[in-house]
């Protein structure tokens, strides 16, 4: 199935468009708590589709494929089933998944760790809570940890990079599913990874278990073929691929002018047609050298064929633009795009007792949008401008690029005026849970984020030529 033919499958999907925005943005106040987590745009371009299709995996979608495989699984692959787990279950199949039998009871509220496994680059820890975790504060239905692992502290814990929890009410509580990206450059076959659930809904306790987690040597193939792009000053390595029992991983570098700009492989296709998806990736190493800032990483992959003599990559260019700032000083203003084609002429700007109101145009964006494409970008627009306070606008920590508490505020309500001029209004609650002290026009900062008002670019694809016999 070609793009054109994905693109038009998922238009015929019908996904509750309100709950899957309401999904997003739940995620991302959640992410503003102070979790340091490297930006990935992914409301453009294809990125978008395939976040519809991981919304229609998790609402139950299972290709019949998969199905297939499910109906022989083993008891013990049901609860990779039940997550709609390939990965898992296919380990279940091999007998490659560690049982566990970790139990503890602590305020009432009852963990048990029940399977795990490490394939390639991806930890999964499989488990039960009881049904008195509905007492804390969080909504019936609702389950949150805080927790740590390897006696990490905070938000400071590498293992929570790319880390997903997955929820599933049953008889008695709730079986959750935790997948961690391992994050460490070097593998161990066998080690212990300790976990201190702190809370869970709100309900204090320290919760500790060791869990094993094994895995067999990888094999390796060493690739260590490059490919230049001049046109977007960057160029990328695929140095080597590493194949567990269920999956790969891809290690490649790249090498970039501008260093918050993201190289993402949307897919790899081999010699004989199969094509190989990709997911997030773990950085391995960071320098900047003369020649631009080197960044390596590794990432999961399909399994790779045995018999496979080559891979063509499909790249993709993610461009962030440094944000643009105006005081507030001035009713109507301009800003323009340092690395886009992109404005915001700002009509006006109002002062409404505890509103500001800013009337505003985008241009340079393309005529005659979709409007799907429109949704998102009247959708983004809640993100993409910041007030803060010009005392603090130092403070900002570069790492996790987020208002100063009390003194920034980025969420705001939007209203599309006319979609033929891309003219909007965004109203900001100046007395809401982000706020500015002392809140004067003359004292705050606007600033704005055009990046993601443009999809991630797709570049053009290339070949490597696999070695045979590397291990």
């Amino acid at each position: 199935m070609d793009n054109k033919e994905v693109k038009s499958a998922i238009a015929k999907i019908v996904v509750p468009k309100e709950k899957v925005f309401g999904a997003i943005d739940k995620g991302l106040k959640m992410s503003g708590q102070g979790r340091k987590i490297k930006k990935k745009k992914v409301l453009a371009g294809s990125a978008a589709a395939a976040a519809l299709l991981g919304i229609t995996i998790a609402s139950g979608f299972v290709n019949p494929t998969m199905n297939k495989v499910l109906a022989n699984t083993p008891l013990i692959g049901g609860i990779f089933q039940e997550f709609n787990d390939s990965m898992g279950v296919e380990l279940a199949n091999q007998d490659a998944v560690t049982e566990l039998n970790q139990s503890l009871t602590k305020n009432g509220v009852t963990v048990k760790l029940t399977n795990a496994y490490f394939d390639g680059n991806v930890v999964s820890i499989t488990g039960f809570v009881d049904e008195d975790v509905d007492k804390g504060h969080n909504e019936k239905g609702e389950v949150s940890f805080d927790m740590n692992f390897e006696h990490n502290k905070g938000d400071n814990d590498p293992w929570f990079n790319g880390k997903s929890t997955d929820i599933r009410k049953v008889k008695g509580g709730y079986n959750f599913q935790w997948k961690m990206e391992y994050p460490y450059k070097t593998f161990k076959e066998n080690s212990t990874l300790p976990i201190t659930i702190h809370n869970i809904n709100g309900i204090k306790g320290e919760w500790n278990f060791d869990i094993p987690i094994q895995q067999e040597k990888n094999s390796t193939l060493v690739i260590d073929q490059e490919q230049g792009y001049p046109d977007d000053d960057f160029k990328i390595r695929i140095k080597e691929v590493l194949t567990a029992k269920a999956s790969s991983s891809l290690i490649y570098e790249t090498v970039e002018k501008y260093k918050e700009d993201e190289i993402y492989i949307l897919k790899a296709i081999d010699n004989k047609g199969k094509v190989y998806r990709f997911g997030n990736g773990t950085s391995l190493e960071e320098a900047a050298l003369e020649d631009g800032y080197h960044s390596t990483a590794r990432t999961k992959m399909t399994k790779l064929n045995s018999n496979t003599t080559s891979l063509t990559f499909y790249p993709q260019l993610s461009v962030a633009d440094p944000k643009v700032q105006q005081l507030l000083d001035k009713k109507s203003f301009t800003l323009k795009s340092k690395r886009l084609n992109l404005g915001l002429q700002v009509n006006d700007v109002t002062q409404k007792g505890e509103k500001l109101v800013i009337d505003y145009q985008l241009t340079g964006i393309p005529k005659n949008l979709s409007k799907g494409k429109l949704e998102i970008i009247y959708h983004n627009l809640k993100y993409l401008f910041w007030l803060v306070d010009k005392e603090y606008l130092i403070k900002i920590d570069p790492e996790n690029s987020w208002p100063p508490k009390n003194h920034g505020i980025h969420l705001n309500k939007v209203k599309m005026i006319d979609k033929e001029t891309a003219h909007f209004q965004s109203t900001f609650d100046l007395n809401g849970e982000e706020r500015i002290e002392n809140f004067k026009l003359e004292n705050t900062m606007l600033l704005f984020d055009f990046s993601s008002l443009v999809p991630a670019k797709e570049l053009k694809p290339f070949t490597v030529v696999l070695p045979v016999g590397n291990e």
